[in-house]
């Protein structure tokens, strides 16, 4: 396979196999954890959200059912393709950079499912949060839904096989360096016969291990203040060691 040279979530978030990988993920869940999200935030009618990294749009498709103006952006083009057949008069989606102003304000700004620290350059991590600044109005919310790397890292499967559509998808967990990594490795069947060969693929995840206390570095730098932070998707208590997620939210 040709190494890509473009950054690992560029090329891996734009194949088939990263959406056949986790297709099964939990979107009642996400759902519940939106219905939540906006209650407590307590959005106005009609409210306008940024969906930042959202993918194939799923979430943005929902919150805007629920009645918000939701523009979701992404850096992949093929998500952003995809989405765009969902867009309505007050659902849009974009191609854009998360590090990079989105030019509009909004009453809140979402970064969801651990979409935040995949940057080879560190800067860009505090650019992002700058950005989110620019992209709150005078009443906005910033909010970034991150893992608690305390807890992945205590808890990390350092090797396992998972087969989805009849691919086995060969994953390799470590830490190195700061990062969280997950090796995938994989081999697609040839059409049309089994003795074939297939096409091996080989596709790495990285995302920085940032703490609690790593945020609020980069929040202070940013100049933004924390309001509050929660550990799951029901929004509970966060505990450092138990809770599955760091979910921060501030303006």
């Amino acid at each position: 396979m040709t190494k890509s040279t473009k950054q690992w979530y560029a090329s891996w978030f734009d194949t088939p196999y990263y959406h056949i990988l986790y297709k099964d993920r939990n979107y009642d869940e996400a759902q519940g954890f939106m219905d939540n999200l906006t209650n407590y935030l307590n959005l106005p009618e009609g409210g306008k959200i940024l969906d930042l990294a959202c993918g194939k749009g799923r979430h943005s498709v929902y919150l805007n059912s629920l009645g918000y103006d939701v523009n979701g952006v992404d850096l992949s083009e093929q998500s952003i393709a995809h989405a765009k057949q969902y867009e309505n008069e007050t659902l849009k989606f974009d191609v854009h950079d998360m590090s990079k102003p989105y030019p509009d304000t909004f009453d809140a700004v979402f970064n969801l499912f651990t979409s935040f620290g995949y940057f080879d350059d560190d800067s860009c991590n505090l650019k992002t949060i700058k950005s989110i600044k620019a992209e709150l109005n005078k009443f906005g919310f910033g909010v970034i839904d991150f893992m608690n790397t305390n807890h992945v890292i205590e808890n990390l499967v350092a090797e396992d096989v998972k087969t989805v559509e009849g691919i086995d998808f060969h994953q390799k967990r470590y830490v190195k360096d700061g990062y969280i990594i997950k090796d995938i490795s994989f081999e697609v069947p040839a059409e049309g016969s089994r003795h074939m060969d297939g096409e091996k693929f080989e596709f790495q995840e990285r995302v920085k291990a940032f703490t609690l206390e790593d945020f609020e570095i980069l929040f202070e730098k940013a100049g933004v203040h924390l309001l509050d932070i929660f550990g799951d998707y029901k929004l509970r208590k966060f505990h450092a060691k138990t809770s599955e997620r760091l979910i921060m939210i501030f303006k």
